[in-house]
């Protein structure tokens, strides 16, 4: 049985900025009820969703290509909706100004893929801009569904299974976000791949974090 809605295929209608992709997406996220919670912890409540990579055999979460007849929170949520098959709501989008660099933003991430050269712009470069997704709604079928499948997590099983340092920083961000602590302080080595690289940036102003972290597939 397949899906009415359809995904977005093509780059015609991509944004770029300065040779870099822009790529809009999120965590998606609910506060599970009925848990055992004696101490009020709303951080034992979170979990988040994260999707199968087609290419890899490990957990990511949805993200693609910013598109010209879209808002960057609409890219965002038109992500979740085709690779996760949930809808949902971005937390303060009416914060976002014309830098996009507000606190309202997850972070902000430039990465480069030699691999991938001719997928991420003229210099095979992008930019992601991650949102935190509150689920409303779970679809049973989802235009990505061949290629994605999903799974719930809490926010330390999902911190374990994140591959990179930019997935863990948005992780955290979101916990904090929502919960008002992050999920661990402490770093965790990840997985080498000298093929691509990461920049970090942090959506605090003009202030960049420049941290060497690995893309994902």
């Amino acid at each position: 049985m397949s899906s009415t809605l359809q995904a977005r295929t093509g780059r015609h209608l991509q944004r770029y900025e300065n040779h870099f992709r822009l790529v809009a997406g999120c965590i998606p996220y609910r506060l599970k009820q009925n848990v055992e919670n004696p101490t009020g912890d709303l951080l034992s409540k979170l979990e988040v969703l994260m999707i199968s990579s087609p290419k890899c055999h490990d957990l990511v979460f949805p993200k693609g290509g910013w598109e010209n007849d879209e808002a960057m929170d609409e890219a965002a949520s038109r992500e979740a909706l085709e690779e996760a098959g949930v809808r949902g709501i971005i937390h303060g989008t009416q914060r976002i100004v014309h830098s996009f660099l507000q606190d309202t933003l997850l972070g902000v991430w430039e990465f480069r893929s030699k691999s991938k050269q001719n997928l991420c712009g003229q210099e095979g470069a992008c930019r992601g801009y991650m949102f935190a997704l509150e689920v409303t709604e779970e679809l049973a079928i989802w235009p990505e569904q061949s290629t994605h499948d999903r799974k719930w997590l809490n926010a330390w099983e999902a911190w374990k299974l994140c591959r990179y340092d930019w997935m863990r920083e948005a992780l955290n961000s979101l916990s904090v976000l929502i919960t008002g602590k992050p999920v661990r302080l402490l770093a965790v080595p990840e997985i080498s791949d000298s093929a691509s690289l990461f920049f970090l940036v942090k959506p605090s102003g003009t202030e960049c974090v420049d941290s060497a972290i690995n893309a994902i597939c």
